[in-house]
């Protein structure tokens, strides 16, 4: 029986929360770290053990999956850093690691990419994943999502951000997009965009305007050819900026792109019958009435208005109801 203060190196790391005995005859007791390192015996051991550990999930989720899946949302984290930490691990945990939707649906991997692939490629076949990392902050962006005939993951655990990288590190031509990281007719890019129905007078008109509403440099305006039934004004912010601004949090690492990382993009779309109205509305304060309350809901919608600009918009909502 090995019993060292170097049990570390004979057991991988994400399994060193389980209980049990190790019975080899192949290594002696009072041993060096060094050793341990070095030693051919320890490795076959680790791996062993880690083969054991997977081949025992694999025979749970094989021979009672509902149980399996009853289970998952307690394994996830051990299962994710297992599957970041051990690249063995990763090779067998990939037939019988779940992914969660937002209606509490479990898929494995494969299986998900089959449930998707109809409807949720983009126009260079690019399997793109979307989710959600919250299901009330989202639920508006979710809810577009769906019923353009999309499925959404629910990806709100602590090492998810990283198990995503991850899988986009191993699965050929897939992607993964949170669902609020860009108006619902890019999110998953498939033709182009539709022809604006303003003329390029027009639109440098509305982005002058606006840009001098906002007047604000935490957002960057776009103006976007969306369909008419799309909201006039969104607020989003493009995945790989919130994945680099999230990445800049966790090392603690202040640099000059900072505040670029804070920012958002605000989407006007120049196809909405409200923002042509907007555009042709002559009386001045009525105008820039309006704008303020399509912005303010633009940043309702991503719990982004708060304070004084909150009580601004109710005291307007209620004027503009007498």
């Amino acid at each position: 029986v090995f019993i060292a203060d170097n049990i570390k190196e004979v057991i991988p790391e994400f399994l060193m929360l389980l209980h049990g005995v190790i019975d080899s005859p192949d290594i002696p007791l009072n041993v060096s770290r060094s050793y341990l390192q070095s030693d051919s015996n320890v490795k076959k051991i680790a791996g062993h053990i880690t083969k054991k550990v997977a081949d025992k999930l694999e025979e749970m989720f094989k021979n009672n999956r509902d149980d399996f899946q009853k289970k998952w949302d307690d394994m996830k984290v051990f299962m994710q850093y297992g599957m970041l930490t051990d690249e063995k691990f990763l090779e067998r945990a990939q037939k019988f690691s779940l992914l969660k939707t937002t209606d509490n649906q479990y898929f494995t991997i494969d299986e998900y990419k089959q449930h998707i692939e109809t409807l949720q490629k983009d126009k260079n076949g690019t399997l793109v994943m979307l989710y959600a990392s919250n299901n009330e902050e989202q639920y508006t962006q979710i809810q577009n999502a769906k019923a353009h005939g999309y499925n959404v993951l629910l990806m709100d655990g602590i090492l998810d951000m990283h198990f995503v990288n991850l899988l986009e590190q191993k699965l050929e031509k897939v992607s993964f997009t949170r669902v609020d990281a860009d108006v619902i007719d890019k999110l998953i890019a498939k033709e182009e965009l539709l022809p604006s129905k303003l003329t390029k007078e027009e639109e440098e008109n509305l982005k002058s305007f606006a840009q001098e509403m906002i007047g604000d440099d935490k957002f960057t305006l776009v103006l976007e050819n969306l369909s008419e039934d799309d909201a006039p004004m969104t607020i989003v912010k493009p995945e790989f900026m919130r994945r680099w601004a999230d990445m800049q949090k966790m090392s603690n690492n202040a640099n000059f792109m900072n505040n670029e990382l804070q920012k958002s993009n605000f989407v006007i779309n120049t196809n909405n019958p409200l923002i042509i109205n907007l555009l042709n509305e002559e009386d001045k304060a009525k105008k820039e009435n309006i704008f303020r309350q399509m912005f303010d809901l633009a940043l309702l919608a991503q719990q982004m208005l708060q304070g004084e600009a909150l009580a601004a918009f109710i005291q307007r909502s209620m004027d503009m109801m007498k």
